[in-house]
């Protein structure tokens, strides 16, 4: 008797019909994945940086070789939708989760339709692949600025010139760059170590390149690996030591993608963090907090300290006048966004290169060889020029809400470590 009941059980169940398994946000992340991959078929550099499976990889690349531009636009827009009817029945860790995956969805619509020859303006193109629409001051802002770098180096000629003179007495020798890099980026990574806790066996290897339009750049390769290049094809001055040793490394690229690695992908299991789509909210947040780090780690006049103290003899470059030195940089730093406004000029068409170039020198106070790397930069990369200046204003406000050093720190990395859009940081004042 009970074996026919276990029978007559087992038999009911059976004819139960099964319906399709419900959506997850996982199995939608997995097509995120799948996608990006796919439209970095389409556009060389369009991925940053993957380190997740191989299987989904090659499944990406057949996708991406097989489907035209206005497919892959389809794909997207699908998925959108799919995870917009997802969120709002996730909890809230995973309704964060939902959001950051929209919002980099949205930036691949915007850089599929740039791709099928769609010409956007300056502050759309920005807004729809960074998530912010960035407000520009016009160029005469900047020109008290310019006043007070006059008071600095005073003397005859062109102001650009004076600075860029009185900068290349800081040069390193090219025979003590390795030195130099190395220890400023360990007196990066040892400032940094002290708050954020770095998982075990991360490194990077350092290179020295040539024929790039950008200073230094993090591959990163996963498993807690990256590295990182440095473009010598200028001069490189001993101030770019700890700026790279930080935005590069610590507490910058290197520490931002290990944590995501570490505590997105392994920990929770969010596999969209193994793909990086360069053109996406998350490079405003990577290039912001990067460029913030220089100052979190070295606050105040630390920076100029260490390198006294730990750089300078190491390049064999007296330290006479790396005071004044300091103080420029300081000065010219608040031209970033000068920057932007000649960047948005020249891709709007409301300028040529020429007076481009010629505004580069005036505004960036770099020489003309600098000035054609800084534009070769705009050309390439066009909107993402916003990421840095913008990006870092935007990190320094939020995190600077926290009074106390340790709270910085902690905020940081938060930043960091978590799905942050743009629009999770503090509004500007």
């Amino acid at each position: 008797m009970r074996q026919l009941l276990l029978l007559l059980c087992v038999l009911a169940a059976a004819c139960v019909p099964v319906g399709p398994r419900p959506d997850t946000l996982d199995a939608a992340a997995r097509e995120y994945v799948r996608l990006q991959l796919a439209i970095g078929e389409k556009e060389e550099g369009y991925i940053d940086a993957y380190y997740g499976d191989d299987d989904l990889k090659a499944e990406g690349r057949k996708i991406g070789k097989s489907e035209s531009l206005p497919q892959l636009a389809a794909r997207t827009d699908a998925l959108i939708a799919r995870i917009d009817a997802l969120a709002p029945t996730a909890y809230q860790e995973s309704a964060r989760r939902a959001r950051f995956l929209v919002a980099q969805l949205k930036a691949a619509r915007t850089r599929l339709r740039m791709l099928q020859g769609e010409k956007l303006s300056f502050a759309d193109e920005a807004e729809g692949l960074f998530g912010v629409r960035p407000q520009l001051k016009p160029l005469s802002a900047y020109d008290p600025i310019l006043a007070t770098v006059e008071k600095l180096i005073p003397g005859e000629g062109p102001l650009w010139q004076r600075v860029d003179s009185f900068s290349e007495r800081f040069v390193i020798p090219p025979q003590r760059l390795k030195t130099v890099f190395e220890a400023a980026i360990a007196g990066c990574k040892e400032r940094t170590v002290r708050t954020i806790p770095l998982p075990p066996g991360e490194r990077f290897d350092l290179a020295f390149v040539t024929g790039k339009s950008w200073g230094g750049y993090n591959y990163y390769l996963g498993n807690y690996v990256s590295r990182i290049e440095v473009n010598t094809d200028l001069p490189i001055r001993i101030s770019r030591a700890v700026d790279l040793g930080c935005h590069e490394g610590y507490p910058g690229h290197h520490v931002l993608n290990l944590l995501l690695e570490q505590r997105l992908v392994r920990e929770r299991g969010w596999i969209e963090f193994s793909v990086y789509p360069l053109y996406s909210p998350q490079s405003l947040i990577a290039e912001g907090s990067a460029n913030y780090g220089i100052d979190l780690a070295f606050p105040g006049l630390e920076k100029l300290a260490f390198e006294t103290s730990a750089l300078y003899p190491l390049a064999g470059l007296p330290a006479a006048d790396a005071q004044r030195y300091f103080e420029l940089q300081k000065a010219t730093k608040d031209l970033a966004g000068a920057r932007l406004t000649i960047a948005q000029q020249f891709l709007d068409g409301e300028i040529n290169e020429a007076e481009a170039l010629r505004l580069i020198q005036k505004y960036q106070l770099v020489s003309v060889a600098r000035a054609k790397q800084s534009l070769a930069f705009t050309k390439e990369y066009r909107t993402y020029v916003i990421n840095y200046g913008l990006g870092e204003q935007m990190v320094r406000e939020d995190v600077e809400a926290y009074p106390a050093p340790l709270a910085r720190w902690k905020r940081f990395e938060q930043i960091v470590s978590q799905p942050t859009l743009p629009s999770d940081l503090r509004p500007l004042g």
